[in-house]
């Protein structure tokens, strides 16, 4: 069952994919390969043509109902068990690959994130969501059954200084389109000065939407390296260079951390505060790519995360770190 879970698991990344192809990424002999793809093709899974193999339609639905199975049927994996361990997090995704290098890979981040907020969502709830390339993967991916009522989504901050398709106000609205659920907006720059936090807190509308975000049940959020995500948010080169000296290493919800993930650098946001985030009763960290293993590592030593969806790459990435770490003292 295993080996056809990851068959079909292989075929829906690719789209589509010849039978030589799947058994190497599969590693797996090509006569085995055959025998379990038949198969799979007489119970209507598999669609298998001149050009390839894909999902059937009802391939697509048996794999998400068997993905939200996953863990009760296969178990963790060995990688995920030991991320589980060396964060104390409740519970760890880790899909195939590497999402820098492949789109697939950085699809099925997205992919996985959605069906694991599928599982938490619950009527009424407020999900507040960072801005970011990743969570706009998860936006694309994210359903909910229709007995979940009253959902609404939010940006966990301003957010007007990014790339539109990325900024959280665009990314509360697809998931809330996406889901029949509502959203609200909060159109404020990212980053602002004291005098103008303080006017702008004194505006009944967005007094009123940061209450909102504030008391959000999920947060969804990506982690960026620091100096990469200062230089996107166009922060002044003296502000970057004092951050890098101070040890800044990733940044995320608006706040960068130092590698032992304790905060270092606040700037005036509206909407979500740390003091906030520790309140939050489920915290889902999304992000990929080995370049981001030192970020993901740092955010989740900060300690509040419940949840993190992450890939192969980066997962071997931190584990080779603390096992280095181990050696030779701290990182």
């Amino acid at each position: 069952m295993r080996k056809r879970y990851k068959i079909l698991q292989q075929v829906m990344l690719a789209g589509t994919i010849g039978r030589r192809a799947l058994a190497n990424v599969l590693s797996m002999t090509e006569r085995v390969l055959r025998a379990e793809t038949e198969l799979l093709k007489e119970q209507g899974l598999l669609i298998i043509s001149a050009s390839g193999m894909s999902l059937s339609e009802e391939g697509r639905m048996v794999l998400e109902e068997l993905e939200q199975l996953g863990p009760l049927v296969f178990g963790n994996s060995e990688l995920e068990i030991k991320l589980q361990n060396m964060y104390g997090l409740q519970q760890v995704i880790v899909v195939p690959g590497n999402s820098e290098q492949s789109e697939a890979s950085k699809r099925e981040l997205g992919r996985a994130a959605g069906l694991l907020l599928k599982r938490v969502i619950k009527s009424g709830d407020v999900i507040a969501v960072s801005g970011g390339t990743t969570t706009a993967q998860v936006a694309k991916y994210l359903s909910l059954p229709g007995t979940i009522k009253d959902v609404m989504f939010v940006p966990a901050r301003g957010g007007l200084g990014e790339s539109l398709d990325y900024q959280a106000n665009t990314i509360a609205s697809m998931m809330a389109k996406r889901t029949g659920g509502q959203y609200r907006l909060l159109h404020v720059p990212d980053h602002i000065s004291e005098e103008a936090y303080e006017s702008m807190m004194q505006e009944p509308s967005i007094k009123e939407i940061v209450e909102v975000i504030r008391h959000a049940r999920i947060f969804i959020h990506g982690i960026g390296d620091a100096t990469v995500m200062a230089r996107r948010r166009k922060t002044d080169p003296e502000e970057v260079r004092a951050m890098v000296a101070e040890g800044a290493m990733a940044e995320s919800f608006g706040f960068y951390f130092n590698r032992h993930g304790e905060p270092i650098h606040k700037m005036k946001t509206v909407g979500m505060r740390l003091e906030d985030i520790l309140k939050i009763e489920c915290i889902v960290a999304v992000a990929g790519g080995p370049s981001k293993a030192v970020a993901i590592d740092a955010i989740m030593r900060f300690g509040h995360n419940h949840a993190l969806v992450t890939d192969e790459s980066a997962a071997l990435e931190m584990i080779r770190m603390h096992e280095e770490s181990g050696h030779h003292g701290e990182l």
